[in-house]
């Protein structure tokens, strides 16, 4: 069995400036390169159990 924490705060409107930009794309292109993985290291039939398939791993993982 697998399981993905996903537990990470997300800054929202009182964030202000360049630095917490850079920092919000920096975390949420690392959040769709962890899940990307951990689905990718999931089996065929773990994926299908869960409803996907290899082919919907990378839109999954830059939803948000």
């Amino acid at each position: 069995m697998s399981a993905i924490d996903t537990n990470r705060i997300h800054g929202g409107a009182g964030s202000f400036g360049i630095g917490s930009k850079i920092w919000a794309a920096v975390t949420a292109w690392n959040d769709a390169r962890v899940t990307k993985n951990a689905l990718s290291r999931l089996s065929d039939r773990e994926l299908d159990d869960i409803g996907l398939c290899r082919g919907d791993i990378e839109r999954i993982a830059r939803a948000r």
